[in-house]
């Protein structure tokens, strides 16, 4: 006998060794008699039969094959009836057609073709608790990572398939959104030390399992567990991997199980990409790095929060950029394999005004990870402040193509479409994010931009003050909340803003540029500028921005806005 571990149905055919319903492996005899449902089980899309046409002990004891009964025991005699051998004609015909049945899904499922591209979807927390969605998403992010290390597969990234989270999986409209062979779903249970693990990966193509397991696990092998899992999708996707190219899937980063669920915490936190959360991140990363001061993934997060800081929540370039470098620096000495770190050097040197190191680190990302979206994003920034505007453009368009449901990459294509003054294809794009993530608030922060200056002033407040709300009063969406109050005459409202902003720059919480924005809103030449050289004595990381931003098209031939780029080793 035996038992399917999931749905606890019992089979009695021994030859059998999957169960229909649900895929799962079966286990000999029922719980507890010769082995444990709770121990790690496969499942690999397969079929057996269903308990009604397991054999009845009179019928198994009526066929040749069978013998049920210990020799010197004779059966009682029964008068001659109807030969019931032949009621079994139709069971026997039944089982042969399920068992052709089961080996050709069993082996076609084993027949995939190869797959080029995968999405892993964030883990479905089964916890019932808030406090351990940092593993279920942290667990795809970090499989996301690894598997990202293969030069011939295509990842969609966290950016992309965090929309999925909590919603309903269909694989099919899934593989369509993000252009993917595959999707990997999966599920993960806490109690206390124990964990467990369920995932499942989908052929989009036919909608058949390639693979599916359970891992039971302690907390403790969180990270050994990570590691099989990504390294048996690279085999069942038949990816024929050299030596050099599977180091990734099975690299220990760290092996502090400690470090590595501050790391999964912080990462949690990035991708929230609030002022808030980065500060909360920037707290597990040096959690991590004091618990393991070998574990470069670390540092790496703190080099990522440390060069946005400046952008969402306003801190000052000059305490950010150096630290965002240092971290970076220490995490490619500890690993000189992390190509991504590049990427955020290359920020560093863009808000530094160090234009071609900041080109050299981009191409290093590039050739590193062609496939890392946020290096074309980044690069299409520092592009557009040099005014290469065809080449930033083609950056961000790359950047999509690998991140397709991106909404911070596809809100700087509004931007790009608004610097080729083209505000009708911006409001359409952005309107369509909008649909897609509504939460985003910096999508209602730059359409207001293009509903102002197409004169559609009620639109562009509501859209503006929105997204002032959502993001908790950030001194970037105040600073354009003002500019769109000036320009539909509302000054004194502009006025109050600016008063904000002062308020917040004094606290270490607002740029100059912000301040500047407003007041080239209001049209008071003299206050932008002085702004503006505050900006650039403070060396202020965005400031580049003034080269393409909407709000300086007036005065961009004025000689001391000439002066400024100058200062900041930019091209006139």
């Amino acid at each position: 006998m035996k038992r399917c571990p999931e749905c606890r149905r019992d089979y009695y055919d021994d030859s059998l060794v999957y169960c229909l319903d649900d895929g799962s492996a079966l286990l000999e005899g029922p719980a507890g008699v010769s082995g444990s449902i709770d121990e790690p089980r496969t499942a690999i899309l397969h079929a057996t039969t269903p308990p009604a046409e397991a054999q009845t002990r009179a019928q198994i004891h009526s066929t040749d094959q069978t013998s049920v009964l210990p020799s010197g025991i004779s059966e009682p005699q029964k008068p001659k009836t109807f030969d019931k051998r032949l009621l079994l004609a139709p069971l026997v015909l039944a089982a042969i057609v399920l068992a052709g049945f089961a080996g050709y899904r069993y082996f076609n499922a084993a027949d995939t073709e190869q797959v080029n591209s995968i999405a892993v979807l964030p883990f479905e927390n089964r916890s019932g608790s808030g406090d351990t969605e940092y593993l279920s998403d942290g667990l795809a992010d970090s499989l996301i990572y690894r598997l990202s290390q293969l030069p011939n597969l295509k990842v969609s990234p966290t950016s992309s398939v965090m929309r999925y989270k909590g919603k309903e999986t269909d694989v099919a409209q899934i593989a369509k959104d993000l252009a993917v062979d595959a999707v990997m779903s999966g599920r993960l249970v806490q109690r206390g030390d124990d964990l467990s693990i369920s995932v499942q990966l989908i052929d989009s193509r036919t909608e058949k399992i390639i693979w599916a397991e359970q891992y039971d696990r302690k907390m403790a092998e969180l990270l050994a567990t990570q590691r099989e899992i990504a390294t048996t999708i690279t085999q069942k996707l038949k990816l024929k991997l050299g030596g050099a190219e599977s180091k990734g899937i099975v690299k220990k980063y760290t092996d502090s199980n400690e470090a590595y669920q501050a790391y999964l915490k912080g990462r949690y936190y990035w991708n929230r990409r609030t002022a808030e959360n980065l500060k909360k991140a920037i707290e597990q990363f040096k959690a991590a790095t004091e618990r393991d001061s070998n574990f470069a993934l670390a540092f790496v997060g703190l080099a990522d929060c440390y060069a946005l800081l400046g952008e969402y929540a306003g801190a000052p370039s000059s305490e950010t950029i150096p630290k965002s470098k240092a971290f970076a620096e220490r995490a490619l000495q500890l690993d000189s394999g992390l190509g991504e770190v590049h990427a955020t050097l290359a920020l560093v040197a863009d808000y530094s005004w160090q234009w071609a190191e900041a080109e050299r680190e981009f191409k290093l990302a590039m050739e590193a990870n062609p496939n890392y979206p946020t290096t074309y994003h980044w690069y299409s920034i520092s592009l557009k402040a040099l005014g290469k505007y065809d080449e930033a453009d083609a950056m961000i368009r790359r950047a999509q193509e690998l991140d397709p449901l991106s909404s911070v990459i596809s809100v700087n294509i509004t931007r790009m479409l608004q610097i080729q003054k083209n505000d009708d294809a911006a409001i359409q794009h952005t309107l369509k994010l909008i649909e897609l993530d509504p939460n985003f608030p910096a999508a209602y922060q730059y359409i207001a931009l293009s509903y102002a200056r197409q004169g559609r002033f009620a639109e562009a407040i509501s859209s503006a003050e929105k997204s002032v709300e959502m993001g908790n009063r950030s001194g970037i969406a105040l600073g354009d909340l003002g500019f769109v109050y000036a320009l539909a005459g509302r000054n004194e409202q502009a006025r109050s803003i600016i008063k904000e902003l002062e308020a917040k720059y004094a606290r270490g919480e607002a740029k100059p540029l912000f301040i500047a924005v407003v007041y080239a809103g209001l049209a008071e030449k003299e206050k932008m500028f002085e702004w503006l050289e505050k900006g650039v004595e403070e060396r202020s990381g965005q400031l580049a921005e003034i080269r393409w931003q909407m709000p300086f098209d007036p005065f961009r031939d004025d000689p001391r806005f000439k002066s400024l780029l100058k200062r900041m080793n930019l091209p006139e």
